[in-house]
């Protein structure tokens, strides 16, 4: 008997300082939506849809874009591709987004360049519409533009 209540207690210190742990371990952050759509031109490559899918861990965040109706004119190797995209803030003034990661992509195919690294703040809402992305591809600057505010809406960051 006096084995059971020991066991029976030590389960229930076990279990209250597990839960102590979760109340006092840190949210983990989320951005929400994860993934939203444009509709953009670019001087270079074409017009149409593209999907932005964006993560957050703290004050780091990150932004990829891939669109299969954008495309690259000519083969353009792995991580090549210098891009910089700024998105507007609701509360005003710009988020940057920028790196040279993309994915090898051959001529003709769907652009896709990210995760593109930037720094968020808890309550930033990102909005694409008013921004724009800037991609470097052989020292020649192609720069796209949203023609519409994002769908579903702005990326808010916790």
């Amino acid at each position: 008997m006096r084995g059971k209540q020991l066991g029976i207690a030590a389960a229930l210190a076990a279990g209250t300082l597990a839960a102590t742990g979760l109340a006092f371990a840190p949210a983990a952050a989320a951005v929400t939506p994860q993934t939203a759509t444009i509709n953009a031109t670019c001087s270079i490559g074409g017009s149409g849809a593209a999907t932005l899918t964006a993560t957050q861990d703290g004050t780091a965040a990150t932004i990829t874009l891939s669109s299969t109706e954008i495309t690259a004119p000519i083969d353009v190797a792995q991580d090549s591709v210098g891009s910089t995209l700024t998105m507007v803030k609701a509360s005003g003034g710009t988020t940057v987004f920028s790196g040279t990661k993309n994915p090898a992509i051959p001529a003709g195919g769907g652009v896709s360049v990210g995760p593109l690294d930037g720094t968020v703040a808890s309550g930033d809402s990102l909005e694409a519409y008013g921004g724009s992305l800037q991609m470097v591809v052989f020292g020649i600057t192609i720069t796209c533009t949203a023609d519409a505010p994002q769908s579903p809406g702005p990326f808010v960051f916790d």
